[in-house]
């Protein structure tokens, strides 16, 4: 499961990408549209900015704006930054493995075998999941929503 922080951090992001032409937005823009508080959303898109995902700009007409593309921008990514490791258990993580305690035999544990797959597929979808794509489906499902109307 993704934290809140990971959640607003998307949040905030798609708010982003949905006003990328219009230049730098204020974190008060974003809490506002977002319903984020100012403070948690001043850490977290710091913590973005620190990972080369956004940019910031002081003064007149700052605020926050994207370093790349949103369709450069892989989810996979941005949660393992504010979250850590994808895998569901520590003994099947790429990047922070650590054997399990109870495990006798890591080769013949079913248990591993089911979550290794678990965070395969979990990486699969989120790694080839760019913010553009999960900007354009935000728009078409608020698009449906809008013409989803019955008498």
């Amino acid at each position: 499961m993704i934290s809140k922080k990971t959640k607003y951090a998307l949040n905030a992001l798609i708010y982003l990408a949905l006003q990328d032409k219009n230049g730098p937005v204020l974190i008060s823009e974003i809490a506002k549209s977002e319903k984020i508080s100012r403070k948690f959303l001043e850490l977290i898109l710091l913590n973005l900015k620190n990972h080369g995902i956004l940019q910031s700009k002081k003064g007149k007409g700052g605020g926050y704006f994207f370093r790349q593309s949103p369709a450069e921008i892989i989810i996979g990514r941005v949660i393992r930054i504010l979250d850590g490791p994808l895998a569901p258990v520590s003994c099947v993580s790429q990047t922070a493995y650590h054997r399990c305690k109870e495990c006798q035999d890591e080769n013949t544990c079913g248990i591993r075998a089911v979550m290794k797959d678990v965070r395969d597929a979990i990486t699969d979808i989120l790694d080839k999941t760019t913010l553009q794509d999960v900007m354009e489906r935000s728009v078409s499902l608020n698009q449906m929503k809008i013409h989803n109307y019955s008498i």
